[in-house]
């Protein structure tokens, strides 16, 4: 705008500027800038989901990353006129499980009843006898060192059983004597159990060191979660639990927390309640089964370190046995309420 001012005869013509920032029409984004936008939302959302998709084996990154060396085995290895191996794939599809339900906030227990400690669990509707001539539900699970699941809601009755030793998220807990409880290893679904059984272990737990027992080709290997990968860090014979009633059992599959450690294993001859002789370096993970050494045969023999049996046929009743080495190598590397076995087939 222009204003006129007179002084003397000189007309001055003053021109004032206004700012029209206010009034300047927006810049309008270029379909290329819209189009950047919009892939980069959508590349977003995909990597957002990605990250809630349950991982698979194909997901899991293991590598070999030895740090006991000793009686290793290859990847596939001779075994009399055929040949054995370390099942990878189905390993990885086992740590893959494990690593979902680690996604989760979890307040996470375990399910226990060694010895039947807390109380044997009541029959079941359906209940069979097994090789054994002991009670056990439709799947197999004995009711001896078990813990009874009831369908939510009902505490008549319990459906099936749950083995000492499954990994559990508490779902609800405010009743005076019952707690519901989600299977995250072993079996499925929720289910109400009596308090006394659930030993709860937080919701800070994180299992990063996992052993893997497999009784189809009797080995065993170390194996520890580092940087969002997996170390193989042993893999050796082992031999497991052999079916022969009615005191051997098989070691039974499932995925497991290791519960308790002993650097002695006592253990009884068949029938009796005399000492028979005793086990190194001893980590329980379910009823009566352990990782351990070679045992001896009598409580005063000097540690054993290894057994030709090692690796060969089942042989044990339902423990694990290993070089004592291992063993040892094990227990110092594993925690109980910290760490899992899982035992394949």
């Amino acid at each position: 705008m222009r204003t006129k001012y007179f002084i003397g005869s000189v007309l001055i013509l003053h021109t004032f500027l206004y700012s029209c920032t206010e009034n300047r029409p927006k810049v309008q984004e270029s379909p290329q800038d819209m189009a950047k936008q919009d892939s980069l939302a959508q590349l977003k959302k995909v990597e957002e989901e990605e990250k809630k998709r349950p991982l698979t084996a194909a997901d899991i990154n293991l590598t070999k990353a030895l740090t006991f060396e000793k009686y290793a085995l290859e990847d596939r290895y001779k075994y009399k006129d055929t040949f054995r191996v370390f099942q990878w794939d189905k390993i990885k599809a086992q740590l893959a499980l494990i690593e979902n339900f680690q996604r989760e906030h979890n307040n996470y227990a375990v399910v226990v009843n060694y010895k039947n400690k807390n109380g044997e669990a009541p029959t079941i509707a359906n209940f069979k006898r097994n090789a054994y001539k002991r009670v056990s539900d439709s799947l197999g699970t004995e009711r001896y060192q078990s813990v009874p699941l009831y369908k939510v809601g009902e505490t008549k009755l319990p459906t099936i059983y749950g083995r000492d030793g499954s990994l559990v998220k508490i779902q609800r807990n405010d009743t005076l004597k019952m707690v519901t409880i989600k299977g995250l290893t072993n079996f499925e679904g929720e289910w109400d159990i009596p308090k006394r059984y659930v030993k709860p272990i937080g919701d800070t737990a994180s299992f990063k060191h996992v052993v893997v027992v497999d009784v189809k080709n009797q080995n065993i290997c170390a194996l520890e979660h580092v940087d969002g990968g997996w170390k193989i860090r042993s893999m050796n014979p082992a031999t497991t639990g052999k079916h022969a009633p009615p005191y051997a059992m098989e070691t039974p599959v499932g995925i497991y927390l290791l519960q308790e450690q002993k650097p002695k294993m006592f253990y009884y001859k068949d029938g009796t309640t005399d000492i028979a002789g005793y086990a190194p370096w001893a980590s329980r993970f379910t009823n009566g089964a352990y990782i351990h050494g070679v045992p001896t045969n009598s409580v005063k023999a000097p540690i054993i370190e290894y057994s030709a049996t090692l690796g060969t046929i089942p042989r044990s009743h339902m423990c694990v046995r290993n070089a004592s080495s291992h063993a040892k190598f094990v227990y110092d590397w594993i925690k109980p309420n910290q760490s899992l076995v899982i035992v394949i087939d």
